[in-house]
């Protein structure tokens, strides 16, 4: 039985391609591929020709962690007053 892994109407998978994952994430192959190769997003090579597969555990575990590192961006570079005040050249 499948169920629906984003609510566009996507059926679940236990693995996406980088395709997938650049749609899911509204970005460009190169950087789904870049993304991959640098080890931020783990994945697997398979079959003959070593087509890149991510699994949906892993690209959910990567959008939670961007969600952590984001906030704690906010948190240490506050955007309040001070950068308000700032002039507009």
């Amino acid at each position: 039985m499948r169920r629906k892994f984003w609510q566009h109407g996507a059926m679940s998978q236990r693995f996406l391609t980088l395709a997938d994952i650049a749609d899911a994430l509204n970005i460009s192959a190169a950087q789904t591929y870049a993304l991959v190769r640098t080890g931020e997003l783990p994945a697997i090579k398979i079959g003959g020709r070593g087509q890149w597969r991510v699994e949906t555990t892993q690209l959910e575990a990567y959008i939670t962690r961007m969600y952590a590192l984001t906030q704690d961006f906010v948190e240490t570079h506050p955007f309040g007053q001070e950068s308000a005040a700032l002039p507009v050249r």
